[in-house]
């Protein structure tokens, strides 16, 4: 009676937060692994395309990507499209897909191979019909790694920056720029040092004057940004944004009315810990990139895993959103910017409506 109870008083609250949220689905109920994680999402001309890692634990050697297409209204079963197989003896992991459509060009997907974040290599394959059929396997120069959990984006100048970064020696972001629509690419940054404020999977927000935010997930207990005014040669020194963090991946995009939209667990871990529980996952609103409002709550549960959001804005000007679902489904989130109702986050607390209180979350963090 009590776990009844509890589920209908969570959903009850839900309803407070989720004005605009038009479609609320799985992408699959049933897989061939026990284990997925790290969604991501792009539109393309024959419609929208989803990717992720499954295998039956993150790490483990039999872990790939897989990859389904939106086709009338329903998503496909997935396919496997990598593997990390080295050779007859020797097998990695497959780690973090990103799908980036080049504006009037390829759709490409990124993503690692190897033993860990600190030891993996860069790979991508690229379609050219919507993510129907893949191009042969490629590596990534050695210097280059790819986009590391969130999409690459075109600046004004018509150069794509891809966020990136390394765990190698301290947790340390970087940029890539292609001048030539993803066919090459240099390194700029990187910013900070890795070790004192440690951050990774930066995302990228752009301005209406030009400039560009990065917005990174830390083992800092906080959001953290670095700016750029010069379309990504160069970057400011990081700083402490007012939003907490719960050392979880984050993804933002910039809508097109100018606004930024950010999907994040809003969660501070308890005491000095760098962790904390991946529930609940939030959506916040900004126009300046500083001042946040509070616009969605899609998940809230004790359960916990709701995490690695990827988000982008289609033509229809919806907001696509999918993410990991407890590590065993992949959700996909619809929702209309023009309906959201919007409360300001004051001081880094997520604003009370109507009685609302999160749920005390008492479950472990392993695997975050």
């Amino acid at each position: 009676m009590m776990c009844l109870s509890f589920g209908l008083t969570t959903k009850a609250q839900l309803k407070i937060w989720q004005h605009g949220m038009v479609t609320d689905e799985f992408i699959f109920e049933k897989a061939p692994y026990p284990e997925c994680h790290a969604a991501t999402i792009a539109e393309t001309k024959q419609g929208l395309v989803a990717a992720w890692f499954g295998g039956t634990k993150e790490r483990n050697p039999d872990v790939c990507i897989w990859v389904s297409r939106l086709v009338n209204g329903k998503w496909t079963e997935a396919i496997n499209v990598a593997n990390g197989i080295q050779n007859d003896t020797l097998r990695y992991a497959c780690w973090n897909p990103v799908l980036y459509q080049v504006p009037n060009g390829d759709l490409f997907l990124y993503y690692k191979i190897g033993p860990s974040p600190a030891k993996w290599k860069g790979f991508q394959r690229i379609s050219k019909d919507g993510g129907i059929s893949w191009s042969t396997q490629e590596a990534l120069p050695d210097s280059i790694l790819g986009p590391v959990k969130n999409k690459p984006v075109m600046l004004g100048n018509g150069n794509i920056l891809s966020p990136s970064g390394t765990e190698n020696g301290g947790a340390k972001i970087h940029f890539e720029l292609s001048k030539d629509k993803c066919q090459t690419w240099t390194i700029t940054g990187p910013a900070g040092d890795g070790k004192t404020i440690k951050t990774l999977q930066p995302t990228i927000l752009v301005h209406r004057d030009g400039s560009i935010q990065a917005l990174c997930r830390t083992q800092n207990r906080a959001i953290y940004e670095t700016w750029s005014k010069n379309n990504g040669v160069t970057w400011s020194p990081l700083a402490q944004t007012s939003l907490p963090n719960n050392n979880s991946g984050i993804d933002g995009v910039t809508l097109k009315d100018g606004r930024s939209l950010l999907v994040y667990n809003h969660v501070l871990p308890p005491g000095k810990l760098a962790k904390g529980a991946r529930t609940p996952l939030n959506v916040a609103i900004s126009k300046d990139g500083k001042t946040w409002y509070a616009a969605l709550i899609l998940e809230d549960s004790p359960i916990s895993q709701y995490s690695y959001p990827s988000v982008i804005q289609t033509k229809d000007g919806l907001v696509h959103i999918v993410y990991t679902w407890r590590r065993q489904r992949i959700k996909h989130v619809v929702i209309d910017p023009n309906k959201l109702v919007l409360k300001e986050i004051k001081d880094g607390v997520w604003p009370k409506v109507d009685g609302y209180t999160a749920p005390v979350v008492t479950g472990d963090t392993k695997d975050l």
